[in-house]
């Protein structure tokens, strides 16, 4: 009500005329008459006067229709002359009518119209946050996933999400990206597998170029029926998605056949994804080991440092012919390092504690991502955000199926071995944090032990990548000036190698530890495995000078820092690219 409108007494506040009926639990308007109404009640507005006080000419409180008065020990008022509520208040007023009806807090007051508003608000906010709940579902794009889930995440249990960022060139200012008319293929794959306990994670990636197997497909159509496609033996693994109609349901099958893991959901990107998710978290942050001028992804940054969003963010994870060796396997390392700094920011305080960048977030994601449809629901993918969020990011491991280049040059394979391992490290729920941590306490044992007398060392040189020449210097050394008179000179290994390494039988650890003192090897160069014979025939360890080896005498540098990098590396380290 207008302050100045009807209803209204000079010395009244607006918030003392309503009060609670305790018969109806509705706040009411209390309209208090004057000295000359005291008798007769006033009309009824809508009830809202409905036990509402009155007093007698007196200035004593009457009983409200219908109900006992409250006692009250207030003096009776000097004078029926006394003004009543309605009128003007003398500048004087007397101080037994100011007694008589104690004064309501300010603070009260304020929580009156405090809590009406607030209400107002709440159930504003519960049907905006409804119909926002419904947009965003309407965002959501999905399709089914074909029986190749498991049919959904639980708490209960390690998750495993399949991640694809398709090469589909759809979307505004795609079209200049290679091949536009492209249905895409499976062109980035990471299989996310969250362990049972939500303590670690490992980020698989998947190399496009992967000859695998190729399952047969059940595949839902536009129309609602099932076509079963023909599995592929022997192809890229690119392939399981977009060729042939294959869906993602078919690239689930394929990861699931080649690891041995059962997913739980799919979710695939496109370039817009990219540009949008960047975007809407403010940009992510880069590194830079060198200039960078790639014309084919249109990327274009200096050495150093960057915040990259939009187009230039989806130009840095396509880019692979200006980084590492220049193909594929460097791209993957190159996007590793992204997402690692994307899982960053979104859980860094900057994002979290920003409202407008959540509400952005929650729109590019809706938008830009497509999900099976056991997940196609705001809740449930709040819910699956919620597991994943509980893993540190020291704990978030990225790493990259190992293979080898095929003859072709243009195609990968598994090295199987390793592979197996990996595959069964993350079925098994083991941290390749913790089992990194655990080798390098393994090989740093190796130096750990007695040593034998350089004497009783027997040791094959070979070159194996050194300058040349190496492998006699080193026999000289060994033998004028460190005492270790049972060694050969054998001339080139078999192949070239990087490093230099030492490999050993079991029982000459201590024969090891002592060539190793001599030459300043690090605990990684040193490999257990199996002796090799003299001409002679007697027991010898196998020493091979490879391309870091920079003469007798002189300590190398540590191997296991060459291989440091991004294809294993933690989410919460940054790498510069290369």
């Amino acid at each position: 009500m207008d302050a100045q409108g009807r209803w209204r007494a000079d010395d009244i506040d607006p918030a003392d005329q309503w009060v609670l009926n305790p018969d109806t639990g509705d706040y009411e308007l209390r309209l208090t008459p004057s000295a000359g109404q005291s008798a007769v009640p006033g009309p009824r507005r809508s009830g809202a006067v409905r036990g509402a006080q009155v007093r007698s000419p007196a200035g004593a409180p009457a009983a409200p229709r219908g109900r006992t008065a409250p006692v009250r020990d207030t003096p009776p008022a000097p004078s029926p002359e006394v003004p009543g509520p309605r009128r003007r208040r003398p500048p004087e007023p007397a101080p037994s009518r100011r007694k008589g009806r104690p004064k309501k807090s300010r603070t009260k007051k304020a929580l009156i119209w405090t809590g009406g508003i607030m209400a107002f608000v709440l159930v504003g906010t519960a049907g905006a946050a409804y119909l926002y709940y419904e947009h965003l579902n309407d965002n959501i794009t999905a399709l089914p996933d074909d029986g190749a889930g498991t049919g959904g995440f639980s708490k209960d249990r390690a998750i495993n999400i399949l991640l694809i960022g398709t090469d589909k060139r759809t979307g505004k200012g795609n079209e200049g990206y290679g091949d536009s008319g492209s249905v895409g293929h499976a062109d980035t794959t990471i299989l996310l597998h969250v362990s049972k306990d939500r303590t670690n994670a490992t980020a698989l990636s998947i190399p496009r170029d992967l000859i695998v197997d190729i399952p047969d497909c059940p595949t839902t159509q536009k129309d609602g029926t099932t076509k079963d496609i023909p599995g592929t033996s022997q192809t890229r693994f690119n392939e399981s998605l977009g060729q042939e109609g294959r869906t993602p349901s078919c690239t689930m099958r394929t990861v699931t056949e080649l690891t041995g893991l059962e997913i739980d959901h799919f979710m695939v990107a496109d370039f817009n994804a990219v540009k949008t998710l960047t975007t809407a978290v403010g940009g992510v942050e880069v590194c830079l080991a060198k200039d960078i001028d790639d014309p084919d992804s249109h990327l274009k940054l200096s050495k150093g440092e960057h915040t990259i969003k939009g187009d230039q963010a989806l130009a840095f994870v396509r880019t692979r012919h200006s980084v590492g060796f220049g193909g594929d396997l460097s791209r993957i390392q190159l996007q590793q390092q992204f997402l690692s700094s994307l899982m960053r920011k979104l859980k860094s305080n900057d994002t979290l504690t920003s409202p407008s960048k959540m509400i952005d977030l929650a729109e590019a994601a809706t938008k830009a991502l497509t999900v099976d449809s056991k997940i196609a629901d705001i809740k449930k993918l709040a819910a699956l955000g919620q597991e994943i969020g509980k893993v540190n990011t020291k704990n978030l491991t990225f790493a990259t199926a190992p293979v080898v280049d095929n003859s072709d040059g243009a195609t990968v394979s598994l090295v199987e071995p390793k592979a197996k391992t990996l595959f069964a490290y993350m079925k098994e729920d083991i941290s390749l944090t913790k089992v990194k941590k655990q080798e390098k306490a393994k090989v740093a044992a190796r130096l750990k032990g007695s040593r034998s007398a350089a004497s009783d060392v027997r040791v094959n040189i070979y070159n194996g990548g050194a300058p040349a020449g190496s492998a006699q210097e080193t026999l000289t050394w060994l033998q004028n000036e460190e005492g270790v008179l049972k060694s050969s000179q054998l001339g080139n290994a078999d192949q070239t190698q990087k490093t230099t390494t030492l490999e050993y039988a079991p029982d000459q650890a201590d024969q090891a530890r002592k060539l190793a003192d001599i030459m300043g090897l690090t605990a990684s160069q040193l490999k257990p495995g199996e002796s090799e014979t003299t001409a002679q025939g007697l027991p010898a360890m196998k020493l091979v000078l490879g391309k870091d080896y920079k003469g007798a005498g002189v300590t190398a540098d540590d191997p296991s820092k060459a291989t440091d990098g991004v294809q294993n590396v933690q989410a919460d380290k940054t790498v510069c690219a290369k």
